[in-house]
């Protein structure tokens, strides 16, 4: 691969890394969340799929088969993807504010958020990580690659359903309507 573009790549992950590590400081106390064990068996395979993706050394037998013809066309397009969909994850982030939280739950003082990126899809965070997951997949052209983005859109399924559920419970009257407007992943489509 490209050794700029994969910098550039690695660049939009990290800014990504560090929107997150910033704000876990300034989210408000949970009123109501999912189990630990439950945030354990979801980050696991998240992480497994992540690295997957990303770890230059995993370059062994059918994990490292080429799937499409290499060229810089493909990797600048898995680039393009990648700052896109990192771009609307920090975005989503952001819009979310003190309302995020890293595994499904209710904040004190929980707020339906539906502006911003909310009012495009109701997972925006997601939609933007698998479409960045999705763009450096591109670029790096490695099997692995593809098992790792199904491994987290599946695994991102279930966490959905859950906020799902919490977000059904905590906004009984707002949320179905909004659900019923706004698709979870792609706009007018998932």
């Amino acid at each position: 691969m490209n050794p700029i573009l994969a910098a550039a790549i690695d660049s939009a992950w990290g800014v990504t890394a560090i929107v997150w590590l910033v704000g876990i400081f300034l989210t408000k106390r949970p009123a109501r969340q999912t189990s630990l064990l439950s945030r354990f068996l979801l980050l696991a395979p998240i992480a497994i799929g992540y690295t997957l993706v990303a770890s230059h050394a995993i370059r062994q037998g059918w994990l490292n088969l080429h799937l499409w013809p290499q060229s810089l066309a493909m990797q600048e397009s898995g680039l393009i993807l990648t700052v896109l969909g990192c771009g609307l994850a920090i975005w989503a982030r952001v819009s979310l504010g003190s309302n995020w939280s890293a595994r499904p739950s209710v904040k004190q003082g929980h707020v339906l958020i539906v502006q911003g990126p909310y009012k495009l899809v109701r997972h925006p965070i997601y939609s933007g990580l698998l479409l960045a997951l999705a763009g450096s997949s591109l670029a790096v052209d490695r099997s692995g690659c593809i098992l790792g983005w199904i491994l987290v859109f599946a695994t991102y399924s279930v966490k959905i359903r859950q906020e799902e559920q919490l977000m059904l419970q905590t906004f009984p009257q707002d949320y179905p309507a909004y659900r019923r407007r706004i698709k979870a992943l792609i706009p007018g489509v998932l």
